[in-house]
C-alpha cells in the first residue's frame, strides 16, 4: 500500500517543468538559470569566437584557413586541392568541411568578394554578385596563399602575436595575425552574433595607409580628405554624401547610397549594366525587374537577359522604340536593387570585448596594436641578439689563450668534466664553455676566432639601436608608417567603385504636396482635446482654457510637418498629419480628437505621441507587469493609412504609453505599494507592434501594475532602494518620503 501511494506523487515530479538530472531524475530549474547556465556561454561564444571579427580584420575561421594554408607551404609553392586544405584546417577548426570550404570561397579571387583576395585560386569558386552561381566541390578546385599574404605572417615567428594551442591542446595557433597595414577596413566583413552584428565595408588599400599614415603624423587629420569612402570589389557607382559619410566615419554606424554602372549603346537600342552594388545579386536584380513589368509599372522595356560570361557581369536591357534610357534609369534605380544602401555597423573586438567604433577610433586601435606587434618584434630581435653577443663573449675569451683551451680539454680525463673545468679556466659560463667545446679542432686557430670575434661590435651597435628604437615612440612610428608605404606601394590599386558628388537623385513619381514648416506648441487635453498653437500665438496667448472637469494631459514642441499617433483602448493606432489641424488659440478648446479622427463608437483615447521622424521608441506598458519596447519605425506607413490595427497587445489592460528618444530610467508602481526603478536599455526593440513584451516587474498574487513615470517625474528620493540591474525584479514597498502624494504636496 505504501508503494502505491508513492507512485502518483513520483509521476507528478516527473512531469514538473525541469532538468534531466543523474539515474534519469529531475530537479526544478528556475529558466532564468537554465539561459545563465545553457545560452550563455554559448551566445558568448559566438560573439567572440565565430562571427565579430577582431582588430587584424579575422574572424576565427578565417585566420585558421590562412595559418594552416601557411604551415603547409602555400605562400610561396604551387597550388594544391582544395580538399586538402580543408583537411588539413580541420586540426585548427572541428566545424566540419562544408563551412571552412564556404569560408575560402569567400576568400578567394574566383568569388570577387574581396579587393585583395588572399587565396590564389583555380576552378570554379562561384561569384559574389551571383545568388545561383554554385561553386565547384573542393575535389575540384585548387588553391594556394596569394602573395599579398606575405604582409600577414611577415613577422608571425618574431614572437609578434600570442600563440595559443587548438581546441585539444596537440598544436600551436596564433590568436591573431600580424598584419602590418589595417585589414580590418581593406577586407569587407559580415556578422551575425547573439544579440549584435557586425557589417564592416570596404575600403581602398592605398586610401586606407595614406590615412593612417596622417593620422599617425596629426591625430587632428581629417579622414575625408584622404578616404574619400568606401571601395567595393564589384564596383558601381558611391552616390557620395557629405553628413552621411562623416556619420559613418564618427559612430560607426550608417549607411551608403550604391548605384550600378551602366551605359547606352544607340545602336541595338539597349542598356548594358556592368556593375552592379556589392549588396544585391544579379538575380535579384532579373526578378524585381520581372515583377514590375509583369505587374505594369514597368512598360518601357522590351527584355531583359544575364549576358554574364567569362568576360565578366553584364545584364542587357532591350529598349522600346522612343524610351529616354536615362529617365528610365531612373526609375529603374528607384524600384529596383540597381541602386541600394550599404548599412554600416562597425563592430570589432577589442581585447575580447565589442566595440562599435568609427573610422578614426578603429585606426587609433590597429596603431596601438600594431605599436605592441613591432615592440615583441623588436624584444625578439634584441633577445636573438644578445644570445649570440654572450656565445662571441665567451669565444673571446679562448683568443687570450688558446693553447690553454687546448691544454684544459687534452688534459680532463672524463667527458662530463670538460665544460666546467673550461668554466673555471677561463671565467666562462655554461652556455659559453658548451660552445666552446663544440667547436671543430680545425677552427681552434687564431684567424678563425678572431673573424668570429669581429662581429662583436657590431652586434652591440645592432642591440643599441634597436633598444634606442624600442624605447622611443618615434622612431617606432617610423617604422610602422615605412611598412605602411611599403605595402601601399606594392599592392596598393585604382579604386573600383567610382565616387559621384553630383548625383542626380531618383525622383519619387508622385510629388509630395508642399507642406509648410514651422515651430508650433501642441497641448492635449486629458479628454482628448488636441491645440496646436504657434510660437507668436503662444508669446500672445494668457492662460490655456480647457472644459469643464478635464484638464492638460501634455504639452510638446515640435514642427508643423510632424505626424501624430493617437492610440486607443480598441489596440487601434490613428495616424494624422499635424498640418490637418488648423493653427489655434490658448482661449479655444481645441480639435475632439475622436471626432476629429473618426474613432469608433465607444473608442477613446489612450495616448498621443508627435513624431517627425520615426525615431525612437514607444513603451507600453500592461498591468500584469510587462513591458513592450517597438520602435516609432514600425508605424511608419509608406501610404497614407489612417488606421494601424493590431498597435499593441491586447493580453493585458494597458496602463502606460511612454515615446522617448533615447533609453531612460523608468518608476513603475504596483497596487500593492511597491516601486521599481529600471532602465529601457535593459529592454529589446521588437518589431512586432503587437509584442507582448517581457516582464519588468515580477507581482504579486492580486496585485497589478498601477502606474509609470520618468525617473525625473517621480520624485523618488532614495533611488537606490527600488533600483535593478536585472528584470524582472519584484521592487521594494514605497517609504513615505518616496511616495507621490508626498511629492505633491512639497510642490504647493
Amino acid at each position: 500500500m505504501a508503494k502505491k501511494k508513492q507512485e502518483p506523487e513520483k509521476k507528478k515530479k516527473v512531469n514538473t517543468d525541469g532538468v534531466m538530472g543523474l539515474h534519469g531524475s529531475t530537479t526544478e530549474q528556475a529558466i532564468s538559470e537554465t539561459l545563465e547556465l545553457n545560452y550563455m556561454p554559448y551566445a558568448m561564444s559566438v560573439i567572440v569566437s565565430r562571427a565579430i571579427p577582431e582588430i587584424d580584420g579575422f574572424k576565427p575561421s578565417h585566420r585558421k584557413l590562412l595559418y594552416t594554408m601557411y604551415k603547409m607551404g602555400l605562400l610561396t609553392g604551387g597550388r594544391t586541392k582544395s580538399a586538402n586544405i580543408v583537411g588539413q584546417t580541420m586540426r585548427l577548426n572541428p566545424h566540419g568541411d562544408a563551412a571552412i570550404y564556404e569560408t575560402m570561397v569567400r576568400l578567394a579571387r574566383g568569388n570577387e568578394t574581396l579587393l585583395h583576395p588572399f587565396v590564389d585560386s583555380k576552378g570554379n569558386f562561384g561569384k559574389v554578385y551571383s545568388r545561383d552561381m554554385a561553386y565547384a566541390a573542393s575535389r575540384y578546385t585548387e588553391a594556394k596563399l596569394d602573395p599579398f599574404c606575405a604582409e600577414l605572417f611577415r613577422d608571425i615567428d618574431s614572437d609578434t602575436v600570442d600563440m595559443v594551442d587548438n581546441y585539444d591542446a596537440t598544436m600551436k595557433e596564433p590568436s591573431l595575425l600580424p598584419t602590418t597595414f589595417p585589414n580590418v577596413l581593406v577586407s569587407a566583413n559580415q556578422g551575425i552574433a547573439v544579440g549584435m552584428a557586425s557589417n564592416i565595408c570596404s575600403f581602398n588599400l592605398k586610401e586606407v595607409c595614406d590615412t593612417a599614415i596622417a593620422l599617425m603624423k596629426n591625430p587632428e587629420h581629417d579622414i575625408l580628405e584622404t578616404l574619400p569612402g568606401p571601395d567595393f570589389s564589384t564596383g558601381g557607382e558611391l552616390l557620395f554624401d557629405e553628413a552621411a559619410t562623416r556619420e559613418v566615419y564618427a559612430t560607426g554606424r550608417g549607411s551608403f547610397k550604391l548605384r550600378s554602372k551602366w551605359h547606352y549603346e544607340k545602336e541595338g537600342n539597349l542598356i548594358e549594366i556592368t556593375e552592379i552594388p556589392y549588396t544585391t545579386a544579379t538575380e535579384v536584380i532579373m526578378d524585381k525587374v520581372a515583377e514590375l513589368i509583369k505587374a505594369g509599372k514597368i512598360k518601357e522595356i522590351a527584355d531583359m537577359r544575364d549576358e554574364t560570361d567569362l568576360g565578366g557581369l553584364k545584364l542587357t536591357i532591350d529598349l522600346k522604340r522612343g524610351v529616354d534610357p536615362e529617365k528610365l534609369m531612373q526609375k529603374l534605380f528607384r524600384m529596383t536593387p540597381l541602386q541600394d544602401s550599404f548599412p554600416c555597423n562597425f563592430n570589432i573586438l577589442i581585447a575580447g570585448m565589442p566595440r562599435v567604433m568609427g573610422v578614426g577610433e578603429i585606426l587609433e586601435e590597429w596603431t596601438a596594436w600594431r605599436t605592441d606587434c613591432v615592440k615583441r618584434r623588436l624584444f625578439h630581435q634584441i633577445g636573438k641578439r644578445e644570445e649570440r653577443l654572450h656565445l662571441l663573449k665567451g669565444l673571446e675569451r679562448i683568443l687570450l689563450d688558446i693553447d690553454k683551451a687546448i691544454r684544459i680539454i687534452r688534459e680532463t680525463e672524463m667527458e662530463a668534466e670538460v665544460v666546467p673545468n673550461l668554466m673555471i679556466g677561463f671565467g666562462i659560463d655554461e652556455i659559453q664553455a658548451n660552445y666552446v667545446a663544440e667547436i671543430k679542432l680545425r677552427n681552434i686557430n687564431k684567424e678563425y676566432i678572431l673573424k668570429q670575434t669581429k662581429a662583436i661590435s657590431q652586434l652591440e651597435q645592432e642591440i643599441a639601436d634597436l633598444r634606442e628604437t624600442l624605447n622611443s615612440p618615434s622612431r617606432l612610428k617610423k617604422v610602422i608608417i615605412q611598412e605602411l608605404q611599403d605595402v601601399s606601394k606594392k599592392y596598393g590599386q585604382p579604386r573600383k567603385t567610382e565616387i559621384i558628388y553630383q548625383a542626380v537623385e531618383a525622383e519619387p513619381e508622385e510629388e509630395e504636396e508642399d507642406i509648410p514648416d514651422y515651430p508650433v506648441t501642441v497641448f492635449v487635453s486629458k479628454e482628448g482635446y488636441l491645440k496646436k498653437i504657434t510660437a507668436q500665438s503662444l508669446r500672445m496667448s494668457g492662460e490655456q482654457k480647457f472644459k469643464e472637469g478635464d484638464s492638460l494631459a501634455f504639452s510638446q514642441e515640435t514642427t508643423n510637418k510632424s505626424d501624430v499617433l493617437v492610440f486607443t483602448d480598441q489596440f487601434q493606432c490613428y495616424k494624422s498629419r499635424l498640418s490637418d489641424f488648423e493653427d489655434s488659440k490658448a482661449s479655444v478648446l481645441g480639435d475632439y480628437l475622436p471626432q476629429k479622427l473618426g474613432l469608433e463608437p465607444g473608442e477613446t483615447v489612450r495616448s498621443v505621441v508627435l513624431t517627425a521622424d520615426y525615431k525612437g521608441f514607444v513603451l507600453f506598458f500592461f498591468e500584469n507587469g510587462k513591458a513592450a519596447k517597438v520602435p516609432l519605425s514600425a508605424y511608419e506607413t509608406k501610404t497614407n493609412r489612417k488606421k494601424l490595427t493590431g498597435a499593441y497587445s491586447d493580453k493585458s489592460p494597458l496602463v502606460s504609453v511612454a515615446a522617448l528618444e533615447t533609453d531612460a530610467q523608468m518608476a513603475l508602481y504596483a497596487s500593492d505599494g511597491r516601486a521599481l526603478i529600471f532602465s529601457t536599455a535593459q529592454l529589446l526593440p521588437k518589431t512586432t507592434r503587437n509584442t507582448q513584451g517581457v516582464a519588468v516587474m515580477t507581482l504579486k498574487k492580486k496585485s497589478l501594475l498601477s502606474g509609470v513615470q520618468t525617473l525625473e517625474q517621480s520624485g523618488i528620493e532614495n533611488q537606490s532602494r527600488y533600483r535593478t540591474k536585472t528584470i524582472p525584479a519584484a521592487g521594494a514597498l514605497l517609504k513615505p518620503e518616496d511616495m507621490q502624494e508626498k511629492q505633491e504636496k512639497l510642490e504647493l
